[in-house]
């Protein structure tokens, strides 16, 4: 099932989106909710213009995953001001914060991701990034290029509209900034289960946890959902081919792994294209840099590929992770 709404000022959509995740937890009743979506409405108008300069300022300021101290430090002092408990440092530079409704009721979370991307932005807006960085050797740009400064200041907004209609809540809210949801740097730990082993849920262990994404093909005050997954799992992958160094101009002299790599880059390939049906769920199989050589005149002795794999059901992510195994091994 997909539905939209249409036509709606994005302040007015926010409050009764709020509104329909708290009766479905049930936080509070359908009747109840009608006038607390009012209310939700006006609160969210008025606070516009904050939300909006929040997502600019993360904009033009991202960090990378498990580097948001300074985007955790702002997120943080805005939840303590409006009197919730916040606890910071889950997971490195995760924030949590709960709101106690008036009466008693169920826990519901809200969640928004914090980290930005190694991607130098070419857009001319005034609040464009300039950050830059070392990432993997290299000096890189950062941007937040998918969304994660929308989101967190969606959820700022909407702990800001919850905060002040807070009576007429019945239960708590758990507000999660998750930091490193685009995976920790190599070596490192970060994201979603970190911070469940850190006790993010001993502070209180929610019904359900509602999340959003923005997404360009929609109009702007527009949401869609859906049945079943809306998002697909990720998985990230390295290969390491590997050979026997020579010199350019005798190949036969070693093994090399540059070609190699080449068969396994086509065979995989074939793997979504010739060997699942995606007629009956969607599959992406991806790679995003290779690495081998150092000199144009020598073959080398390794070759570097990582990537991704998106896919919507389990069943089918073991299934290409096996051909996945059978094509890299043979």
């Amino acid at each position: 099932m997909t539905a939209c709404l249409q036509k709606q000022p994005g302040t007015r959509i926010l409050g009764r989106w709020l509104a329909a995740s708290l009766v479905l937890c049930g936080a509070t009743s359908f009747s109840s909710a009608q006038g607390l979506s009012a209310e939700l409405d006006a609160t969210a108008a008025s606070i516009e213009s904050k939300v909006i300069e929040w997502r600019r300022d993360f904009h033009a300021h991202p960090e990378l995953s498990n580097r948001e101290t300074r985007t955790a430090g702002i997120v943080a002092e805005h939840l303590r001001s409006l009197g919730l408990e916040v606890r910071t440092g889950i997971a490195h530079t995760g924030v949590a914060a709960l709101l106690r409704g008036a009466k008693p009721g169920p826990t519901i979370a809200l969640r928004a991701d914090m980290d930005a991307l190694p991607v130098t932005e070419q857009t001319d807006v005034p609040f464009k990034s300039t950050v830059t960085t070392e990432f993997r050797g290299e000096r890189v740009g950062v941007m937040h290029a998918c969304g994660h400064d929308a989101h967190m200041a969606i959820l700022m907004g909407v702990a800001d509209v919850l905060a002040r209609n807070k009576n007429g809540l019945s239960g708590q809210v758990l507000f999660i900034f998750q930091p490193a949801e685009e995976g920790a740097p190599e070596g490192e730990r970060g994201g979603a289960r970190l911070m469940l082993e850190e006790g993010l849920f001993e502070i209180a262990r929610p019904k359900a946890v509602f999340g959003l994404h923005v997404i360009a093909s929609l109009p702007t005050g527009v949401i869609g959902y859906r049945s079943g997954p809306m998002m697909a799992g990720s998985d990230s992958f390295k290969l390491e081919v590997r050979g026997r160094q020579t010199h350019g101009s005798r190949p036969w002299g070693g093994v090399d792994p540059i070609v190699a790599s080449a068969q396994i880059i086509m065979g995989l390939q074939t793997i979504v294209s010739r060997q699942v049906d995606i007629t009956d769920t969607p599959v992406v199989l991806s790679l995003g840099a290779i690495k081998g050589g150092i000199r144009f005149n020598i073959i080398p002795d390794a070759v570097e590929m990582i990537g991704t794999l998106r896919t919507f059901d389990d069943a089918v992510r073991s299934d290409v992770m096996e051909r996945m195994r059978q094509t890299t091994s043979h």
